[in-house]
C-alpha cells in the first residue's frame, strides 16, 4: 500500500480507505470503485441555484455586472452570514455556466467572466 500511495502521490492512510471502503485487499478492483465514484458523483437532489430563484436572480445578476464567480460566492456569505440557503459556492456557479445539462444559469452569462478559458468534459465511456 506505501509503494501504490507513494507512485500516485497520496498519502498511505488514503490508499488503506479507499481499499476498505471497496471490498478490502482481496475483493479491491480499480474499475469497480471508479464507477462506483462516478455513481456516488451523480446526485439526484437539484443544486442549489436550481431550487432557489431569489439566490440564482442574485447570481445572475452579480454575474450581468462581470463580478466573478469567486467574488459572488464571497459577497453572498457576507451579506447573508447566518442564512446557508442564500450560499453557494463559486464551483456550483462554474458549473452551473458551463455544464449546460443543468439548464441553471443562462449561457449568455458566460460572456460576462473575466476568462476565456474553454471548460472541456471528459467523457466516461
Amino acid at each position: 500500500m506505501r509503494e501504490v500511495a507513494n507512485q500516485l502521490g497520496r498519502s498511505p492512510s488514503t490508499v488503506s480507505r479507499e481499499i476498505n471502503r471497496h471490498g478490502g485487499i482481496l475483493k479491491y478492483r480499480a474499475a469497480d470503485a471508479d464507477e462506483k465514484a462516478w455513481d456516488l458523483a451523480r446526485r439526484p437532489k437539484l443544486c442549489c441555484l436550481a431550487k432557489n430563484a431569489r439566490l440564482r436572480q442574485m447570481v445572475s445578476r452579480k454575474l450581468a455586472l462581470e463580478w466573478s464567480p469567486e467574488q459572488i460566492d464571497g459577497w453572498l456569505k457576507v451579506e447573508y452570514p447566518d442564512n446557508e440557503e442564500m450560499h453557494v459556492s463559486h464551483e456550483t456557479i462554474y458549473r452551473s455556466l458551463y455544464i449546460q445539462a443543468r439548464g441553471v444559469l443562462k449561457k449568455e452569462l458566460q460572456q460576462h467572466l473575466r476568462t476565456c478559458r474553454v471548460f472541456r468534459l471528459v467523457s466516461v465511456n
